[in-house]
């Protein structure tokens, strides 16, 4: 049996307010999860709603089914474009200790991911995204601490 994720993230003024939401779906068990963060940007929660998802997963060797309506997340992972940024070390680009975290919580699973279009309709894609907007604007928001000392 497959873990399903549905992740979102969303940011006000990108960068501004910002939040992510998830949907695990593993058999009969959902769970969600959402966070907001006072001073964010959109590729950094959609990033994030990934990681958060792959952290809260209790055994490794899963099977994990993301589906995304980011073509950052997606199209970095599918193209493979994070494994040159890591051969580079990030030299240029963004969100570095979010993309590490990922490959961390990525590594002990078979991660596959499909892109989805946003606000098409699709319900779990439409939850995630009402999560992560209400997350942004629901005090207290968190401190997305790399993003604004400028190293994320």
């Amino acid at each position: 049996m497959q873990v399903v994720m549905y992740t979102d993230g969303a940011a006000k003024g990108n960068p501004g307010p910002g939040g992510y939401g998830t949907v695990l779906l593993y058999g009969p068990y959902r769970k969600e999860l959402s966070e907001g963060f006072r001073h964010t940007t959109n590729n950094r929660m959609e990033l994030l709603a990934v990681i958060k998802g792959l952290e809260a997963l209790k055994k490794d060797g899963l099977e994990v089914l993301i589906y995304s309506d980011s073509k950052y997340v997606v199209d970095s992972v599918t193209k493979g474009w994070i494994w040159g940024w890591l051969k580079t070390g990030f030299k240029g680009k963004k969100n570095e200790d979010l993309w590490r975290r990922y490959m961390a919580a990525a590594k002990p699973h078979k991660v596959r991911f499909q892109w989805v279009k946003g606000h098409a309709g699709n319900p779990e894609n439409e939850r995630c995204d009402q999560l992560a907007v209400m997350a942004s604007q629901s005090p207290p928001l968190l401190v997305d601490a790399a993003f604004e000392a400028g190293i994320g």
